[in-house]
């Protein structure tokens, strides 16, 4: 019963930027970790950021990083993803998802997902 909204998505040129939310409401859990995937129709999805929620630990994938900013705010139950210099292979739709146990870089280690929100890129 666990629901993930993520917010934040829109159209944009090349070099702009965006900035990502997503809310955790529902039943209460404790999560290790919050991330953020993308996926680009007829590709996999891909790991694209995670954080920690008891240290604020981050991890990127190279091609976002030193572009992208993840973060949490804990009172909230809420996660942001900042992407700044945005390219048109940025395009996709972007997930937040809660890894219960540890911080994985992987999908499938993760066990609940929003319905994501559209991010697109003109060049």
């Amino acid at each position: 019963q666990v629901q993930l909204v993520e917010s934040g998505g829109g159209l944009v040129q090349a070099g702009g930027s965006l900035r990502l939310s997503c809310a955790a409401s529902g039943r209460t859990f404790s999560s290790d970790a919050m991330g953020w995937f993308r996926q680009a129709p007829g590709k996999e999805r891909e790991f694209v950021a995670a954080i920690s929620w008891s240290g604020g630990n981050t991890y990127y994938a190279d091609s976002v990083k030193g572009r992208f900013t993840i973060s949490r705010d804990n009172a909230k139950n809420t996660v942001y993803l900042q992407m700044n210099s945005l390219k048109p292979e940025d395009t996709a739709v972007y997930y937040c998802a809660a890894d219960l146990v540890g911080v994985g870089v992987q999908a499938k280690e993760y066990d609940y997902w929003g319905q994501g929100t559209q991010v697109t890129v003109s060049s």
